[in-house]
């Protein structure tokens, strides 16, 4: 299973749809803050881009799998 999720083209796409996702998710959490340069959420900044790339990874690896 680890095999499959570190493919390079599932790498890739789960990449490009972790930085559409988190990028907009980071907006709307915490748009004030990186528009006005208040305190971030490094954390919480790095988790948003995480989960998206987790699901990504996840539901391709799942998809090759039921083939």
């Amino acid at each position: 299973m680890l095999k499959i999720a570190f493919r390079a083209d599932i790498v890739k796409r789960s990449l490009i749809v972790a930085l559409i996702v988190g990028t907009v998710l980071n907006l709307i959490n915490q748009g004030d803050q990186l528009m006005y340069a208040g305190s971030v959420n490094l954390l919480k900044c790095l988790l948003t881009y995480t989960v998206p790339y987790c699901v990504a990874t996840y539901g391709a690896v799942s998809a090759l799998r039921a083939r």
